[in-house]
Formats: C-alpha cells, sequence, structure tokens
C-alpha cells in the first residue's frame, strides 16, 4: 500500500478502536465492581436489620443460604417483609444510569471521530485530485511551466510526477516543433535564396540565346556551358536536400558491412577525378590497407566525397591534400588535411550547418554538403570536428566508434 495518507487515516482508526475498546473494558470494569459493592452494602445492612430484630439468628445458617446458588434471595427476604431487588434497584439505578451515558458518550466520540478521519482524509484526496486536474487544465491550455514534481511514494503522487513527466514532454515536444518550424521557415527561405540566382541566372541567359541569334558561336557555347553548370549546382541542392530530409525522417536504412578504407577513399578520389585534375590537386593517401571500416560503403563515399570536394574546392593549384587513415580497438580514424585557404574560428563553429557559406567559400557553393557528410557519418556512429587556419590550412578528422 502506497498512499501515505491513507495507512495515516488507517492508524489513526486503529488507535481510535483501540481506544475505544479500552475505555470501555475498563470503565464496564469499574461498573461491575461498583455493582458487586453495592450487592454486598445492600445484603450487608439486610443482614444487619435481620440480626437487629432477631438476634438469635444462626450466622453459619444465614451466610450458607446467602452463597447457596439455588436458593431465591429475593423469595428468602420476603419471609422478612424485606423487597431485596426494589432495594438493590435503587441502590444501582444511579450507577446503571451512568454506565449508560459514559458508554453512549465513548461511543458517539470514537464514531465522532472515525468520521471525523475519514472526512479528513477525504479532503485530503479531493484537494489533491482538485489539483490535479488543475494542472492537467493547464498543460491543455498549453502552460507547461508546471512545477509539481513529488518525492513522495503516494499514488496521488506519483501520478503527480507522471503528469509532471508529461508537461515537460509536451514542453520539450512543443520547443521542438517550434524550432522546426523556424528551422523549417529558414531553410525554405535559404533554399529559395540558393535557386533564385542561378535560375534568374539561367532564364536571363536563355532569354539572351532566344533573342540574340547572330551571337558569335564561342558565346552561345560559354553560356550554354554556364548554364548546364548552374542547372547540375541545382541538381546537387536538390538531390542533397531530399537526402538530408530523409535523415531528418529517420527513413535511410543502412546496409552496413566491414569495407576496406582504402577502397572508399579509393571510390572518392575516381568520384573526383576531373576536379583533382582541373586544380592539379595531389592527393596523397596513407594507411593500413588492411584497415576496415563497419559502414554503409556506398554513403560513406559520399560523406567524404562531400567533404575533399570541399577541401579541393578551398585549395589553391597545384596543392596537396593529405589524407591519413589509422585503426585501434575503439575507434577507425581518417585525417583529411589541405594546405588551402582556411577558414576563421567563427566559420569553424559553423561549418557543419545547412545553408552556412564561410568567408572564403565560392560563389557556387551551397553550404550543403558538410551538413549531408556530418549526418551520414553520425548515422554510421561516428563524428567528425574541423581545425582551421586561415592562410595555412584545414584538418578534418573523423572518428568511427566500434
Amino acid at each position: 500500500m502506497k498512499n501515505k495518507d491513507f495507512r495515516f487515516s488507517l492508524l489513526i482508526s486503529l488507535i481510535l478502536t483501540l481506544v475505544f475498546i479500552i475505555s470501555i473494558t475498563m470503565f464496564n470494569y469499574n461498573f461491575i465492581k461498583q455493582y458487586e459493592s453495592n450487592n454486598n452494602f445492600v445484603i450487608a445492612n439486610i443482614i444487619a436489620n435481620i440480626k437487629e430484630e432477631y438476634p438469635d439468628y444462626d450466622d453459619v445458617k444465614l451466610m450458607e443460604i446467602l452463597n447457596n446458588d439455588k436458593i431465591e434471595l429475593n423469595d428468602f427476604f420476603k419471609k422478612y417483609g424485606i423487597d431485596f431487588k426494589d432495594s438493590l434497584s435503587i441502590s444501582n439505578q444511579k450507577l446503571t444510569k451512568k454506565m449508560i451515558i459514559i458508554n453512549l458518550s465513548i461511543l458517539l466520540i470514537y464514531i465522532l471521530f472515525i468520521i471525523l478521519t475519514i472526512t479528513f482524509f477525504n479532503y485530503k484526496e479531493n484537494k489533491k485530485i482538485k489539483q490535479i486536474t488543475n494542472y492537467i487544465k493547464e498543460i491543455n491550455n498549453k502552460n507547461y511551466e508546471l512545477d509539481i514534481l513529488s518525492n513522495s511514494e503516494e499514488d496521488l503522487s506519483l501520478l503527480k510526477n507522471e503528469i509532471y513527466k508529461t508537461a515537460v514532454t509536451l514542453n520539450e515536444q512543443a520547443k521542438y516543433l517550434t524550432k522546426d518550424k523556424e528551422t523549417l521557415k529558414d531553410s525554405l527561405s535559404d533554399i529559395s535564396h540558393q535557386l533564385k540566382t542561378p535560375l534568374t541566372s539561367i532564364t536571363l541567359m536563355i532569354d539572351t540565346l532566344q533573342e540574340n541569334k547572330n551571337l558569335p558561336e564561342e558565346k552561345k557555347k560559354e553560356m550554354l556551358t554556364n548554364i548546364h553548370h548552374k542547372i547540375a549546382n541545382i541538381n546537387f541542392l536538390v538531390q542533397s536536400l531530399l537526402k538530408l530530409s530523409k535523415f531528418d525522417a529517420n527513413t535511410i536504412v543502412f546496409k552496413n558491412e566491414l569495407n576496406k578504407v582504402d577502397d572508399i577513399l579509393n571510390e572518392v578520389t575516381d568520384n573526383l577525378s576531373t576536379l583533382i585534375d582541373l586544380k592539379n590537386i595531389k592527393i596523397n593517401i596513407k594507411g593500413n590497407k588492411k584497415d576496415k571500416l563497419y559502414c554503409d560503403f556506398k554513403w560513406q563515399v559520399e560523406a567524404l566525397t562531400n567533404i575533399i570536394q570541399n577541401c579541393i574546392e578551398y585549395s589553391n593549384e597545384s596543392s596537396n591534400i593529405d589524407i591519413s587513415y589509422s585503426s585501434n580497438d575503439l575507434f577507425t580514424k581518417i585525417i583529411i588535411k589541405d594546405y588551402g585557404k582556411g577558414m576563421s574560428h567563427e566559420d569553424e563553429k559553423h561549418i557543419f550547418e545547412r545553408f552556412y557559406k564561410g568567408e572564403n567559400s565560392s560563389s557556387d557553393s551551397v553550404g550543403i554538403g558538410l551538413a549531408l557528410s556530418q549526418s551520414i557519418i553520425e548515422k554510421d556512429n561516428g563524428y567528425i570536428t574541423v581545425e582551421s587556419k586561415i592562410g595555412i590550412g584545414t584538418t578534418f578528422t573523423i572518428k568511427y566508434l566500434k
């Protein structure tokens, strides 16, 4: 039984019942003693009167008569003109009335205390129920700032605790929903901004191509190349957003298996071979070719592709990018280091945020690739950090926990 108030009320009731029984027992015991005393007093007076009137009466015989249960004393005393029952009734009448009054009084007090105890218990329970009802009304009115946590083990207190937890959960959900709405609003604004500029540029170039039939072939090719490039950027943005939305909805299921880290990095460099050749970047990969990573091959290739592509874009032409990897009992680590423009400390703090573009980012950057990479890496039980210095370069460190 967990309800403390109920246990307290039950204990009080038991104590009152015990006191009642003891009081009634003691009083009735005293009443019996007084009753016997009165009987003895009446009999003694009657015997004294008989002895006074009949001085020669045998005392031994008289005591035998009085102690004989088979002899009706009233009939015996009537021989001498004495009504024994009437004498006892007069003597004990006041005592009997007193006994009845006291017994009834004790009984009434007992019943009254029991009623008061039950009433008090019900009052406290009803008060708590009313309080809980008010809490629920406040929660329904979207007021979640209710500190109703109780450390008691009573049933209603436990209910209050659960309501408190529910209120906290609802409050957190409400905050998350508000934050999600704000994030969605900002994201839509960013997406609109990211799409508006290239689409406007594409529209203008198409209009120019349509209106100016006599444009030189070289100029037409340049415009078509720009259009193709901007469409590719838009396609990358849309695809990345779709992937991020799937991560947010937790609908992507990774097919994890042991993959050689070297195979993953070779696939990444193959994907970026055109960009690497354009900037004449040399990729240096160092590590134990036997090291393996338990992951989804396809998704990790995409995550590392975005990171290394970012390093290439920030690197100067004809520079190096060093990639090293190692493994121990706790994690597999991949370090990617470029020697390019670098970034400020402020950019470091926000580099993995969606649509964030640092000071040295290119005009084609949409600020979505690193955010997607972080989501993929975290999905595979990993985490990524970055360190950078302007003019010296940037280092990405990825650790996949085993």
